[in-house]
């Protein structure tokens, strides 16, 4: 069986998208997948580990357009057309859409070639949106996916909150799949550090909480905070010069898919602070949260989400308020405590071993393609 997959970033940081083609291909199936390189940073075709990645370049149009929310309808068309001719080439089986700005797409495709459709929703694009633009955008996307939801053969997501909420608005089926990591051993393994670390690696947003976490750690002069990851230009250089004035804080900016796992085992403790009044992540499952999990590392969460939620009911860390003091409790919690800091590690590790784990999620992915 031969699946397309649809994805707007150049993917070479989507680990979600990653794990699934991944799995796919191992299991049998050939997969390609259509990506978004906006800023021409990676080879045109390329394959990695058995996938087979076809990326398109913004066209002289599309960067003289100032938004990527306007670009996106161009980016529609060129994908839908270029999807066409990877068909003629060598017919798909299956189209596999990836959030809400691929989906159009795939509708178009499964219509003219009669193909079944997945739409693989990693979170409420329309709440997504609300960070950056008006509410308008937000409120129109919102709409949009509900008009769009009933044309996907089955859907996939990635919590229980996110479940809840595609099966109020479409009766078709919903799967989870959650963002979990391999394993990789099932003994827990210490952290050996000189100083009490912290490692943040993922997207860069003043919804996560991070120039204030430099703030706490600078002082905090026993404390080592890495940060690492990508976001928007100008709040990533405010973070970056902040970084550069503190001692113990070090920026190192994107960090490589394969190198996540082993800086988080190297890490006391990892920061995963989401802003409660954020309707997309306040409702999401971290990345973070899996990688500490697999790797036996306690994890800071915001209280009133559902990552601090899940933390507190599976024992794996500690949920702080939205605010410097408390995550500053927090941090010093685990710090001065040796004990719970390894309980806790150990907690995550098996909660990963028992639930947790890429190969559980797998076994969904395979599932849902043997139905279709």
């Amino acid at each position: 069986m031969k699946t397309l997959m649809i994805v707007t970033n150049p993917f070479t940081h989507d680990p979600r998208v990653y794990n699934e083609a991944k799995s796919l291909v191992e299991e049998g199936y050939n997969v390609t997948v259509l990506a978004w390189d906006r800023n021409k940073e990676s080879p045109e075709k390329e394959v990695i580990d058995g996938i087979e990645v076809n990326r398109i370049y913004n066209s002289i149009l599309m960067k003289i357009i100032p938004y990527d929310i306007f670009r996106m309808y161009f980016w529609w068309k060129r994908a839908y057309e270029e999807a066409l001719e990877l068909h003629k080439k060598s017919h798909f089986d299956v189209i596999h859409c990836h959030d809400l700005d691929t989906l159009l797409i795939g509708i178009k495709l499964k219509k003219k070639l009669n193909l079944p459709l997945i739409y693989d929703a990693h979170e409420i694009w329309g709440y997504m949106l609300e960070k950056d633009l008006p509410k308008l955008f937000c409120y129109y996307y919102i709409k949009k996916e509900k008009r769009l939801i009933n044309n996907p053969d089955t859907i996939i997501t990635v919590n229980e909150p996110l479940k809840t909420y595609f099966k109020s608005i479409t009766k078709v089926n919903v799967n989870i799949i959650m963002n979990c990591k391999f394993l990789e051993n099932k003994n827990y393994i210490p952290p050996k550090n000189d100083k009490f670390s912290l490692l943040y690696i993922g997207y860069l947003s003043k919804s996560r909480f991070l120039l204030e976490l430099v703030e706490i750690v600078a002082k905090l002069p026993d404390v080592h905070l890495i940060i690492g990851g990508s976001g928007k230009t100008k709040y990533v250089d405010a973070l970056e010069n902040k970084c550069k004035k503190i001692k113990n804080v070090d920026f190192i900016g994107k960090v490589p898919m394969e190198n996540v796992i082993p800086m988080t085992k190297k890490s006391d403790l990892i920061i995963c602070m989401t802003s409660p009044n954020d309707p997309n992540n306040s409702r999401a499952t971290a990345n973070k949260q899996f990688e500490a999990m697999v790797c036996g590392r306690p994890i800071i969460c915001t209280k009133d989400t559902y990552p601090g939620v899940l933390t507190e009911q599976l024992n794996c860390g500690l949920a702080a308020d939205f605010n410097k003091e408390s995550l500053r409790d927090a941090i010093l919690k685990l710090k001065n405590n040796h004990k719970l800091c390894k309980e806790l590690g150990k907690n995550a590790l098996k909660a990963a071993i028992e639930k947790y784990n890429w190969k559980k999620q797998e076994e969904i992915l395979f599932d849902i393609y043997r139905n279709l």
